[in-house]
């Protein structure tokens, strides 16, 4: 039971802990000021890609008066996915793809949207007003809010860094009209170290704090519809969703608990190491059957193949061959080239 002297804030925090949430801390609604000209800065120099959508409501984005004037709070809420095992040993596993460890289990989308619904209906109940409740996929900067509340800071590889719970926090936004109590932004402690930059297998980092979407394996192989430019493919190596590389190698990771993690993040078997012979076998039925419930069904099968065909490619097996050759008539484009330049590589192989 909460006691006369917790104050407002203190017993948010605690209810969001309750909830399952690892951090949470308060921002004023105009806290992060140069996130929008950054964020102009990164627009106009095209390294966000095909992903037009954050053009097209940049000025939303830029601030959270531009999505709501109302606004005059903003808590942010981290939820732990810190993984029980390297998520890079599978790197040298040349027959198995490897899927980004935030994608293993339950999409946190509904995850974490649920627990801050519960979350803005308690608030509500406390003391009412306006809330909205945002899940990564509004016009919101998430990372640059959770700084300025204190819940991390952007490291080199412009990902949130929290002390207690490293590079792994799916981060949540609850806009709220009430007044509360900022808490003290976080201080850099990237220091010199730039494991991440050296890490990144593709360059995609023309700078520390700032990422090129379009040379990431993140956007590569999620948010890009097209055929993966060549100068790429190689450094994808076998990931076939994603990259964990400049996350998992900062060494602020080594204070991450995993288990502080929420269970649902919990990887599923299957997703572990999924066989590239099964991948290139999927249809559309058999993409929707393993990947219900992940984050991975956004992407189809369309790119979960084409992605799976340029990691047979550089896996060095010839006899992925004969799984990749009835991918030549597929009826995508763009997985049937895929299929196509992994067979050349792969029949050079097998040739030497």
């Amino acid at each position: 039971m909460p006691t006369q002297t917790e104050t407002l804030e203190q017993r948010l925090k605690a209810q969001a802990q309750r909830l399952g949430f690892a951090a949470c801390a308060i921002a004023r609604a105009d806290a992060a000021p140069e996130a929008g000209q950054r964020l102009r800065q990164w627009l106009d120099a095209g390294r966000h890609g095909d992903m037009l959508w954050m053009e097209d409501r940049a000025e939303q984005r830029a601030s959270p008066r531009g999505l709501w004037p109302d606004v005059r709070s903003v808590i942010m809420l981290g939820m732990s996915y810190a993984p029980g095992r390297d998520p890079l040993k599978l790197a040298d596993v040349s027959d198995r793809g490897r899927i980004s460890v935030y994608a293993q289990g339950r999409d946190y989308h509904d995850v974490v949207k649920k627990g801050l619904k519960i979350l803005a209906r308690w608030l509500v109940e406390q003391q009412e007003s306006a809330l909205k409740v945002f899940v990564d996929t509004a016009p919101v900067m998430e990372k640059p809010l959770a700084a300025a509340a204190g819940l991390g800071w952007q490291g080199k590889h412009s990902n949130l860094v929290s002390r207690d719970h490293g590079s792994w926090l799916f981060l949540g936004a609850i806009y709220s009209e009430i007044a509360l109590e900022p808490d003290a932004p976080a201080v850099d402690h990237c220091g010199s170290c730039n494991a991440c930059q050296t890490a990144c297998p593709t360059d995609a980092f023309p700078a520390p704090y700032v990422v090129d979407a379009r040379r990431c394996i993140s956007y590569l192989t999620i948010e890009h519809k097209g055929p993966i430019p060549e100068e790429f493919r190689v450094g994808i190596g076998n990931r076939i969703y994603g990259c964990d590389d400049c996350l998992a190698v900062c060494p602020w990771n080594k204070f991450a608990d995993a288990a502080a993690a929420n269970k649902a993040f919990i990887g599923r078997a299957e997703l572990a190491a999924p066989e590239l012979d099964d991948l290139l076998a999927l249809d559309d039925a058999g993409f929707r059957e393993i990947f219900s419930g992940s984050p991975i069904k956004r992407i189809g099968r369309d790119r979960m193949v084409r992605n799976a065909a340029i990691a047979a490619g550089n896996s060095g097996e010839p006899r992925l061959i004969a799984r990749l050759q009835p991918l030549l008539a597929d009826g995508d484009t763009v997985v049937a080239e895929a299929a196509a330049w992994a067979i050349g590589k792969l029949s050079a192989k097998e040739a030497i």
